[in-house]
């Protein structure tokens, strides 16, 4: 169990403390590298984004995560997964379509409609309905069968490829050199443009296995955020503001979602969240950075891979094979491990947390 802490009846959860321990942490951050690039523009900053982004998604909350409710958007929940997670079934999911949407409108107002900011928002409200659609077929059909996994990659890919040969023909040729330290650099010539669609997709599904707990995918990505920002500051003005709006955001999402969730984000908002974090990075010529940030999301989507792999290697004549883990993807494992959400949640922030630096530094 969660621990609670009351003091004249107010009740301060585990939920609770990791919300405003990320609040604060990440808006104390964005104030202390909160150097405008240019005087005479005081919107070119960390802040501003990030603080728009959380103070309008809160707000906008308040009516969305009622009306998600009311409209019984209620989350189907696996029977076969941890058994503390069926009292989570009827909490509205979705949440994506009303957090999403808000961060890419921050920063197409605070960047003056850049080119490059509205591609990319293109590409994440793109990815947001493909989930947006995947969540609607399982609330239609009230099971944990939305539209099939095929069809969803088709159309993961054809975004990606679209996006890839939209940089292709508008982006400087430098961008397909990769810089890894300091001076060193990658040149990865035509490969970079199939591993750039393979990195969209690729992202956009680990992010969606990360949201498996209260906080977990919005928390993470509000870290991985943040740090894409501070990275794009000095060279990519307008796709910082991007990256923070978006930063914001989760964490106004978390204002809903910090366990006990009144909400969930659903593939509408991971998936998202996912492409966003690719694009940008793309895009920006930050490659290598995404794959730092993204080390959380890398070992939760390997632990899904190893797992099935070796229950298909072992399967004897029964059809039953062995599992390395009690269950994936590694956030589960640890759950019945006898972790508590919180415990999982506070730790995996922590680990991004460290990514984040690594990746500055």
């Amino acid at each position: 169990m969660d621990a609670k802490f009351s003091s004249g009846g107010f009740s301060f959860s585990g939920g609770t403390r990791l919300f405003w321990i990320l609040v604060v942490g990440l808006g104390l951050t964005a104030l202390a590298l909160d150097l405008p690039m240019n005087p005479s523009q005081p919107w070119l900053s960390l802040s501003l984004p990030f603080w728009s982004g959380l103070a309008l998604t809160t707000l906008v909350g308040a009516w969305a995560v009622p009306t998600l409710r009311r409209i019984k958007a209620g989350q189907i929940i696996r029977e076969d997964g941890p058994q503390d997670h069926l009292k989570k079934a009827g909490t509205p999911t979705m949440g994506g379509i009303f957090f999403i949407p808000v961060a890419v409108l921050v920063a197409l107002v605070t960047s003056g409609g850049d080119r490059s900011v509205f591609a990319v928002s293109v590409v994440i409200l793109g990815y947001g309905a493909i989930g947006w659609i995947d969540d609607w077929q399982i609330l239609r059909r009230r099971s944990n069968k939305g539209i099939s996994p095929r069809m969803k990659l088709i159309l993961q890919t054809l975004l990606a490829v679209s996006f890839s040969l939209w940089m292709l023909l508008t982006q400087p040729p430098d961008l397909t050199t990769v810089a890894l330290f300091g001076a060193v650099s990658l040149p990865l010539g035509l490969f970079f443009w199939p591993l750039a669609a393979f990195t969209l997709v690729s992202e956009s599904n680990a992010v969606n296995l990360t949201d498996g707990l209260d906080g977990l995918a919005g928390g993470t990505c509000a870290i991985a955020f943040l740090a894409l920002g501070v990275l794009l500051a000095p060279t990519s003005p307008s796709l910082m503001i991007l990256a923070c709006a978006l930063s914001g955001s989760c964490v106004g999402f978390l204002a809903y979602n910090r366990n006990p969730a009144q909400v969930f984000m659903g593939d509408t908002g991971s998936m998202a969240l996912g492409g966003g974090l690719a694009a940008i990075a793309l895009i920006s010529g930050n490659l290598w950075s995404l794959i730092i940030l993204s080390g959380l999301f890398i070992v939760e989507t390997l632990s899904v891979i190893l797992q099935v792999s070796y229950y298909k290697a072992t399967k004897g004549p029964d059809g039953i094979g062995k599992r390395i883990l009690k269950m994936a993807p590694l956030h589960h494992h640890l759950e019945l491990s006898g972790w508590s959400e919180t415990q999982v949640v506070g730790v995996f922030y922590g680990v991004v947390g460290i990514l984040a630096i690594l990746s500055y530094l």
